[in-house]
């Protein structure tokens, strides 16, 4: 049974699982849910999740919603996904947690990229948490902060200039699940430059 994603690119969280799906090889199906044209409000798709919302998924009979929860089941049930993205070790599991966690109490709620930077950064690892590969939380994280790609470079050099551990950290879990991430977040460029205009 083939996975099936529910998704508009221009969700964070949907780019988040849709990177972490082509990363790790899960065969999956997009269905696009258009937000701009309100098909997540509609009877059918409320079938499928009742807070009309994405992400959402579909995997045989089971449906699932949020983000968080979708990321820890696919890393969870598909053959393959690499221990470092939701590690087996309960103690690195709670850790991602925590993260998972703070992210929909603060950063969801506004970049605070001084405590990313201060405190979930290590100064000699690559990743949250002090791990040298990335997580779902350092997916998850990363994929909301380049939601301010939106607002031009010369915003995002303001707001991110001071955080050279954070534009770095960037840079690492891009680098890392490229090229599925330049290609996930193409529709950023794509839809800045059609408000410009």
């Amino acid at each position: 049974m083939k996975l099936k994603v529910y998704a508009d690119r221009l969700s964070q969280p949907v780019r988040a699982v849709i990177i972490f799906c082509e990363v790790n090889g899960i065969d999956y199906e997009e269905i696009k849910v258009d937000l701009a044209n309100r098909e997540h409000l509609t009877p059918e798709f409320a079938e499928i999740n009742p807070m009309q919302q994405l992400p959402a998924i579909v995997h045989g009979s089971f449906k699932l919603f949020e983000s968080h929860a979708i990321l820890i089941y696919i890393a969870s049930s598909f053959p393959g996904v690499a221990d470092h993205w939701y590690p087996a070790d309960v103690y690195k599991r709670s850790k991602i947690h925590s993260v998972l966690d703070w992210h929909h109490s603060n950063l969801r709620r506004g970049p605070t990229l001084s405590k990313t930077e201060s405190f979930w950064l290590d100064d000699n690892r690559p990743f949250l948490l002090g791990q040298n590969q990335p997580s779902i939380a350092d997916l998850i994280l990363v994929c909301d902060i380049m939601q301010i790609k939106l607002v031009g470079e010369t915003d995002w050099n303001r707001l991110l200039g001071p955080y050279k551990k954070v534009q770095q950290w960037i840079e690492n879990t891009r680098n890392a699940t490229n090229p599925h991430f330049d290609e996930l977040h193409k529709v950023l460029k794509e839809l800045k430059e059609k408000l410009q205009n």
